[in-house]
């Protein structure tokens, strides 16, 4: 079996196999959030499949999925809000799976979710496996299952689509697979507007390997000039001087260029495509050009000043002793996704996860409204706990697993308690 990329690809059982443990325990992790979803809901009197298929933004996925785009609601204040700005990926699968089974259009959306949620647990795996093992791979998997605001990887929404299509892109970009990642970052730019984000980290990977093999193609000619072809140390790999004049084989590429150039040139060609084409569609169908997306996000007051407006809103908060608690969450919250991505840059994470997680980070942090949405807004950005993954591994399994037992009961009862009250916008 070949992928894309015309390489020979090892059964999916093989890889699945690996996963296995990951993605088992991802399943309970989920499976008791929506336990305890089920129990809280109906102690309130509530609906639990309502909350997770049928309110916020599933309704106007929903709406896309069954009538198509069209549809504004006009507020008092003047504001719009269209369905233009819901990207098309997850509705148009919405409909194919209605299309196709018994299912409602709002059933199909959740469906969509659960599935592309162990997807994603499956690619968080393959990235983390790549780069630092399996164990390492297992708790980036399970973290990311017991973030406090995970119950939304099992809504009818977009997050768990999103981040399955960006994880296993950054891992086609890892081992050399350039036209496989390439798809599925323009398929990620269906799905969100964050879809930029991984562009940006093929468009960066792809530059670096350009670079990279410019400087050793210049360096091996040098080398030959300096020695006579067949020396004893052909095919061995670079070494460079330590400290005490002892010879180091230097760390591979966190990038396997693994391609005829070409085949990279193609796959940076082709990410960026989806976002453009819905992009320039809805230009065309309002009117406004190639900045008509942005006028439909202003109507839903959605914009990007760089943290100003979040840093008031966290500001305001310490006005009075009961906000100033919340600001103060707010603040420490921000402090720690920062302190996390300097944490990964200083471990030396591989640049493509650097960039992606940096514009995930800076798009979700630095938009100027819906503040309450921000930690979900950080789903996708797993690479961040890559850092807490490496030191929950070094802990004895029996200690991992108390822990992360204790937190995903914790993640079960905020995630009930928050979608029973404000929820996602």
């Amino acid at each position: 079996m070949t992928d894309l990329d015309g390489r020979v690809a090892p059964p999916p059982v093989t890889h699945l196999r690996r996963a296995a443990p990951a993605l088992l325990g991802y399943a309970a992790v989920r499976a008791l959030g929506l336990g305890v979803l089920a129990v809280w809901s109906a102690a309130r009197g509530k609906n639990a499949h309502t909350l997770l298929t049928a309110r916020w933004d599933a309704l106007w996925y929903t709406r896309v999925a069954e009538l198509g785009y069209g549809y504004e609601v006009r507020l008092p204040n003047g504001d719009v809000h269209s369905n233009l700005a819901f990207f098309p990926l997850l509705p148009w699968l919405e409909r194919e799976l209605h299309r196709l089974t018994p299912l409602s259009f709002a059933d199909a959306g959740f469906a969509v979710s659960l599935i592309a949620s162990l997807a994603a647990a499956w690619g968080i795996f393959a990235v983390a496996d790549h780069v630092y093992g399996s164990r390492a791979g297992v708790c980036a998997v399970l973290l990311w299952a017991v973030l406090p605001v995970g119950i939304v990887q099992s809504m009818a929404y977009s997050e768990s689509l999103f981040t399955a299509l960006a994880a296993w892109s950054l891992y086609a970009v890892l081992t050399g697979r350039w036209v496989t990642a390439g798809a599925l970052a323009s398929l990620a730019g269906l799905t969100r507007p964050v879809g930029l984000a991984v562009v940006a980290a093929v468009w960066t990977a792809g530059i670096a390997s350009f670079v990279r093999d410019r400087r050793t193609a210049a360096t091996r000619g040098a080398q030959r000039e300096e020695h006579a072809p067949g020396v004893a140390d052909a095919g061995r790999a670079p070494r460079v001087p330590t400290a005490d004049g002892a010879l180091e084989v230097t760390r591979a590429p966190s990038v396997t260029a693994g391609a005829p150039p070409w085949r990279r040139a193609l796959g940076m060609l082709i990410a960026p495509l989806g976002a453009a084409v819905y992009v320039l569609w809805v230009g065309h169908r309002t009117g406004k050009g190639p900045l008509g997306y942005l006028d439909v996000q202003a109507g839903w007051r959605n914009g990007f000043d760089g943290g100003y407006a979040f840093a008031r809103f966290a500001a305001d908060k310490f006005t009075s002793f009961p906000s100033a608690l919340a600001g103060l969450g707010l603040v420490i919250g921000a402090g720690l996704v920062v302190w996390l991505y300097v944490i990964g840059v200083r471990q030396r994470q591989p640049l493509p996860l650097l960039v992606y997680t940096g514009v995930v980070t800076a798009l979700a942090l630095g938009a100027s409204s819906y503040f309450g949405s921000k930690p979900r807004l950080l789903l996708p950005a797993f690479p961040l706990l890559l850092p807490l993954a490496l030191a929950l591994a070094r802990l004895r399994t029996a200690r991992t697993v108390l822990v992360t037992a204790g937190v995903a009961v914790a993640s079960a009862v905020y995630g009930a308690f928050w979608l029973n009250g404000s929820g996602p916008p």
